[in-house]
């Protein structure tokens, strides 16, 4: 099974950094392979909130769409994201974010399988070079967001 960890340093602060992942709606303007994003529905839990959301995904001719459920706890600076349909056997991935001296680390990890093996074939290794570059599209999106840190 597939699986990808980074550790990413960032001038950013973690609550900073954590908001940008937490904004999935935005995924479509920067995100490598995202076409779109929907939200299905947003409820509070105990320590923030849980969101069920469609992701849509692309690549050459290649189009996939799949559902996560997602929660956010904004006090614990921690994103898990747990998969419910679509072209995977399964799927999971966390964020963390830890502040430093010198701004925050993004923790990514991210474990997923395809159910078809040919799928596996056209878009595993595509997900792989896009994994890599996710953290750096959300430092990227930051400058945007909060302009040079």
């Amino acid at each position: 099974m597939p699986k990808f960890e980074t550790r990413h340093p960032v001038a950013y602060s973690a609550r900073q950094m954590y908001d940008l992942v937490a904004d999935v709606q935005a995924y479509p303007q920067f995100l490598p392979l995202c076409d779109a994003l929907t939200v299905r529905s947003r409820a509070p839990n105990g320590m923030g909130e849980v969101l069920v959301a469609d992701m849509h995904v692309g690549y050459g001719l290649v189009r996939e769409k799949f559902t996560s459920r997602v929660t956010l706890d904004p006090d614990a600076l921690k994103i898990q994201s747990t998969y419910l349909d679509g072209p995977f056997r399964q799927m999971d991935n966390r964020w963390s974010f830890v502040d430093t001296v010198t701004g925050s680390d993004v923790h990514f990890n991210i474990d997923y399988e395809f159910k078809s093996v040919v799928l596996q074939m056209l878009m595993g290794s595509m997900f792989d070079v896009a994994f890599r570059r996710f953290t750096t599209a959300f430092e990227d999106r930051a400058r945007q967001v909060y302009g040079p840190a």
